[in-house]
């Protein structure tokens, strides 16, 4: 039987002391946060990437090879490092918890509210 105090929000693992994830937090939603963070990091090579695209149209596969391989290298540099998944795992959890608290999302807060003039 499943213990209630494991259901309840915000519950703490016992061994480490950490809050508990889900496994779609671990699996869908951290990830998909390192993706976002990567990409803006690895920016010079995506925009190099979309130009190079751009420019050659379906010769792409072809002409694009090099620039394809230097994005591909510094995105999987991002995805494989512990560091980062743990930095982004903290940010994740800072942003649970005051979802939490506010009952307002981290990308509504981020939006400004329009100005009367």
């Amino acid at each position: 039987m499943v213990d209630g105090a494991s259901r309840e929000r915000g519950s703490v693992c016992c061994v480490t002391g950490e809050p508990k994830l889900r496994h779609v937090e671990k699996d869908v939603l951290i990830p998909k946060m390192m993706r976002e963070k990567a990409r803006e990091l690895c920016s010079d090579k995506v925009q190099d990437f979309t130009k190079c695209c751009q420019e050659t149209g379906f010769l792409m596969v072809i002409k694009c090879q090099q620039e394809n391989a230097a994005l591909k290298e510094c995105l999987t540099a991002y995805y494989s490092d512990p560091a980062f998944y743990e930095e982004c795992k903290m940010e994740y959890l800072k942003q649970r918890e005051e979802y939490r608290k506010t009952g307002i999302p981290a990308k509504q807060k981020q939006q400004k509210l329009p100005t009367s003039m």
